[in-house]
Formats: C-alpha cells, structure tokens, sequence
C-alpha cells in the first residue's frame, strides 16, 4: 500500500475565546468555545466591513459566544448573515443574531434529508441544524453585498450538499467553511456527502486568484493554491490506497480504515470511516470497485 502525500497543516492558532480579533482590514473574527476533534479550537465566526456589515457562520448556539458577536457589532448595522452550511458549529446562532439584529439570512437551503428504508435520516454528519431556512436561497455565482463587503457564492458540495464558500471581491479573500480548512482534511459523509463533488470543487477553487481563505476552523491560508493542491493529492492518494488494499483481497470499511489509518488516533477512526465509504462510493459507481455483503473487491 503506497503512503499518502502528507499535507502541511498550520497548528498555530490562537482562539482568543470572547474576544473580537482584527485578522486583516475590514475583517474581524470571534472564536467560540467549541473546541472539538471536528472543530479544533472552535468556530471562528467573521465580521466583514466596516459601519454595515456581514457576518460569516454565526456559529453554534452558546450564549457567551452570542454575547461576543453582538458586543463586537456594537454601534454597527448587521445588514447580511451569510451560512456556508447547516452543521451544529455553523448555523445555530443565526436565529438569535437575526433577532437582535434584523439582519437578513443568506445560504443555500435547509439541511438536507433524505428518506431511506428506516424513513426520514439525517443525511450529514451527526448533527445538522434543522431548524435554519434562509431568507434568501443564493445559489452558485450569485453576488450578494452592501457598502463595504461584496460576495460571491460559490457552491461547494462535498462536505454537505448544501455547502457555500463566500469570496469578497473587493479584498479577494475566501471564506471557505469546512471546504478547505488550514488544520485538517475534511470529512466527507455518505451519502449526502460525496468525494466526487469535493475533489471537483477543489478543484473549482484552483481555477481563482483568491489570495487567503479564512475557514470556520482554524488559522488562515496564506498562498492558497499550493495547499489545494496538496488536499487533491491526499485524497487521490487515499484512493489509491483502497484500490491497492482491495487488490489483495476483500475488506469491508473498517479493515481498510485500520490498514490505511494505522498511525492516527483511534478516536478519529470513525469519520474516517465515512470518508473511507464516500471514497468507495465514488469507485463503485465508476465500476471499479464491487460490494458484496460489506465486503468491497476490485470490479
């Protein structure tokens, strides 16, 4: 099985819990205090503009997070509220800064569902916030803004189906969500979430001249297209693990995730493991990859 081309992860970062942080002109970030292994040091919820402004992931529903955003627009006008996605660290706090604000609520769509043989399941991720309707469906290309920000909506499935980067023109920043984060891979959850969407959207991003992303988690990337690429070639790389794996004889899920995943922590073994199914997914509606009762072989 060959190794994986590794990834050069930024692991410094200071939250700041509570605090509103200037991390470059006209853009501010509120860290909260959800540190977890999906979301590191926490939700980093951004401020863009100055006067009237937008707010990038409100985030989850802590009151002392709450508390800080709306300090940190203190005096200002929240004009714009704009989700990337309908997991638990991102949307939850909107209801509340809506509330208080009057602001209107932009991302594109509820959180996805889908009825299967046990009925209606939640479709991403443990958790999913729904309860979050947009007040506008943006949709890919759309140009949303006010007098000191302008964004453009890009549609990144993978991660979730409804998944929307935002990139401000006027500073060519990105905000990226969980589409591209500085401290990890993302994970990728069947079956809303789908490798084939994410390695497209990557690439999609290689086709901008944005200059940093500031994701939800984590610190910033500077010199972005180099660390894109590298996210493509893990991921191709893990492909090809499977299918080397699978050459020498069937596996189900878990036994490619303990081979492939042998020198990571056991407790992240299993949202390896959905991104270890997205991966066979992929292969197997390529047709190079067959299942059989849980158990994968080459097609």
């Amino acid at each position: 099985m060959r190794a994986v081309q590794p990834i050069a992860f930024r692991s410094e970062f200071d939250p700041a819990y509570r605090q509103c942080v200037d991390v470059a002109p006209g853009i501010r970030r509120v860290v909260a205090e959800n540190p977890s292994k999906y979301t590191a040091w926490g939700t980093g919820t951004y401020i863009v503009g100055t006067g009237e402004v937008a707010i990038v992931d409100p985030g989850p529903a802590l009151d002392s997070h709450i508390e800080a955003l709306l300090a940190a627009v203190a005096g200002e006008t929240v004009t714009h509220l704009l989700i990337t996605h309908t997991h638990a660290d991102h949307s939850p706090a909107t209801a509340a800064i809506k509330e208080q604000t009057g602001a209107t609520t932009y991302g594109f769509g509820p959180h996805p569902r889908e009825t299967g043989t046990a009925g209606e399941i939640d479709t991403a991720e443990e958790h999913g916030d729904t309860a979050f309707v947009p007040d506008v469906a943006v949709r890919h290309g759309d140009v949303i803004g006010g007098p000191t920000f302008e964004f453009e909506c890009l549609h990144t499935p993978g991660h979730i189906s409804n998944h929307v980067c935002y990139a401000e023109r006027s500073r060519r920043v990105l905000f990226p969500g969980d589409h591209v984060m500085g401290w990890s891979t993302s994970v990728i959850s069947p079956p809303d979430g789908r490798i084939a969407d994410y390695l497209d959207h990557l690439q999609l991003l290689l086709e901008r001249d944005d200059l940093v992303y500031y994701p939800t988690h984590g610190p910033s990337i500077e010199d972005p297209h180099p660390y894109v690429h590298s996210l493509l070639d893990h991921r191709l790389g893990r492909e090809q693990q499977v299918l080397d794996l699978l050459g020498g004889s069937p596996h189900t899920v878990p036994e490619l995730v303990s081979a492939m995943y042998a020198h990571v922590r056991e407790e992240l073994h299993e949202p390896a493991g959905r991104s270890v199914r997205a991966h066979l997914i992929k292969l197997v509606e390529e047709g190079r990859v067959i299942e059989s009762d849980g158990r994968f072989s080459l097609g």
